[in-house]
């Protein structure tokens, strides 16, 4: 079998190194960008995810993957392109119906055409839709389906072949045939349904998480104003045998959990309320937490008559990884660093070599330096720093839970 991965991002390229590397499936993973293509060619991975590289370089150097940038004739095509928002919050498909359009002179009766990038509901039969319109010949004659993935950044690896996942095809066939096709590298179990009912699987698991997140958030904003630690509490309510409330951070990050609930509230605006809610209480945390850094740097300024020096710990959306995509930290950093007027901020990220906006600090000599120390992104390199009573520390991540 050969299989055609149309983006090799965050999930496409991690899935299609555990395709090839099954033994069962030739890869060709295509890619509009070319560095992508050539890092991806030579065995060096272009995102963090430990474990990766190694694997990258095995099925590289046996054979099973090769990177280009445009599609070639394949028995299966998975298109795994971002799917963001528009300025208005509505999903934006535009990447995957280009990636759609791209395969669809490669296609043939009897092929595998599955959509893994999160989508609106009814995008699957959309993308079908279009595919018989141009090539009406292939009606009845390819198979389509939906198939979302569930991995967590930093457990990719054993997430893609351990996670259960949900497959839902345009019809019976189709669902058969994506099942077949995921059975030879995925051992967790695989559910059957249709593509609008996965669609829709896959929006309800993340704003489910956001929605539980929120909660966390909010009940970290009134502790706050209660002068209660909100570490402490949650892990005294957690006692109870049914509460599980979650950690709460500087707001909620990544292309998942921060976009996802977006696509069933511009579809359902008008009774989605609690999703709708969870996201405006998940971005205002952001906001929160910028205000309650330039008011702690304002304090200092009055109480020391100079500008304090302060170090932005962490850019990632979440621990241990270098992903900025709807970063809360990121977007916290900017506007603390636009409204400092001329303070010294130091920009910290462990996780990244260099970045194109922010000028980078390492963590150990940030630490030393800063007046007040901003915890953001919960990486464990900062946990390995010791509270130091002589600065301002502004914990949002949970790193002393003080």
């Amino acid at each position: 079998m050969k299989a055609c991965f149309i983006g090799l991002g965050y999930i496409g390229l991690p899935t299609a190194i555990m395709a090839a590397r099954c033994g069962k499936i030739d890869v060709i993973g295509v890619d509009v960008n070319q560095c992508v293509v050539n890092q991806t060619n030579a065995g060096q991975l272009h995102i963090v995810e430990p474990g990766l590289q190694e694997l990258l370089q095995e099925v590289v150097s046996s054979g099973k993957l090769k990177a280009k940038n445009r599609p070639e004739e394949s028995d299966v095509y998975l298109i795994v392109v971002p799917t963001p928002f528009k300025g208005n919050h509505e999903p934006d498909i535009s990447y995957v119906e280009t990636a759609t359009r791209n395969v669809i002179p490669y296609l043939k009766k009897g092929d595998l055409f599955i959509i893994e990038s999160t989508s609106p509901i009814g995008t699957t039969e959309l993308m079908a839709k279009l595919i018989f319109d141009l090539r009406p010949e292939l009606k009845n004659k390819i198979y389509v389906a939906y198939c979302p993935e569930r991995v967590l950044p930093g457990n990719v690896i054993h997430e893609l072949v351990h996670n259960d996942r949900v497959i839902g095809g345009i019809d019976e066939a189709s669902t058969e045939k994506a099942v077949d096709f995921y059975s030879r590298f995925v051992e967790g179990n695989l559910h059957k349904t249709n593509s609008r009912t996965a669609e829709m699987c896959k929006l309800t698991e993340n704003s489910s998480r956001d929605v539980q997140i929120a909660f966390a958030n909010e009940l970290s904003i009134i502790c706050d104003k209660a002068g209660i630690n909100v570490w402490e509490l949650i892990e005294l309510a957690n006692k109870h045998p049914r509460v599980n409330i979650l950690q709460p951070g500087c707001g909620v990050g990544g292309h998942c959990i921060a976009v996802d609930p977006y696509f069933i509230t511009s579809a359902f605006p008008d009774v989605s309320q609690i999703i709708a809610k969870a996201r405006e209480i998940n971005n205002y945390k952001a906001k929160w937490s910028a205000e309650k850094v330039k008011n702690a740097m304002l304090q200092f300024e009055l109480q020391n008559g100079r500008k304090p020096i302060v170090a932005m710990m962490g850019l990632a959306f979440k621990p241990n990884i270098d992903d900025l995509r709807e970063s809360p930290a990121k977007r916290i950093t900017t506007e603390v660093m636009q409204g400092c007027n001329n303070a010294d901020i130091m920009v910290v990220e462990p996780n990244l070599q260099a970045h194109k906006v922010f000028k980078l600090t390492d963590y150990h000599m940030a630490y030393e330096k800063a007046d007040i120390i901003v915890f953001l992104t919960a990486h464990d390199e900062f946990k390995q720093l010791p509270w130091r009573d002589d600065k301002v520390i502004i914990d949002l991540c949970g790193i002393y839970k003080k």
